[in-house]
């Protein structure tokens, strides 16, 4: 009885880490692939998302400043897209304060 129980656990197991629902890497939307528009319009639609911007290289970026956590200040994002290098897409959040107040 015990082999027959062991057999079990180790199928449920193994059906378990070969499901969709195991947590698996995933990758990151990248900018280096939309256009300037599509990658706006991603961050827009999202709120706050995390982008790749290169290889291995990635940030979270805000629709707006306010969507920064507090003691966070928003900074105009301007990321490389598929057809713009400085492509402005939202803005990043970050512990420097304003150098100039409004």
């Amino acid at each position: 009885m015990k082999p027959i129980v062991a057999i079990a656990i180790l199928l449920s197991y193994a059906s378990f880490l070969s499901s969709s629902s195991f947590a698996q890497a995933q990758g990151r939307p990248s900018t280096t692939n939309m256009s300037c528009a599509q990658a706006a319009s991603t961050v827009a639609r999202s709120g706050a998302i995390v982008l790749a911007t290169g290889r291995d290289l990635y940030d979270r970026y805000v629709a707006s400043e306010g969507l920064c956590p507090s003691g966070l200040y928003g900074r105009p994002a301007f990321v490389p897209t598929r057809d713009n290098p400085q492509c402005h897409i939202g803005y990043y959040c970050t512990s420097a304060p304003p150098l100039f107040s409004r």
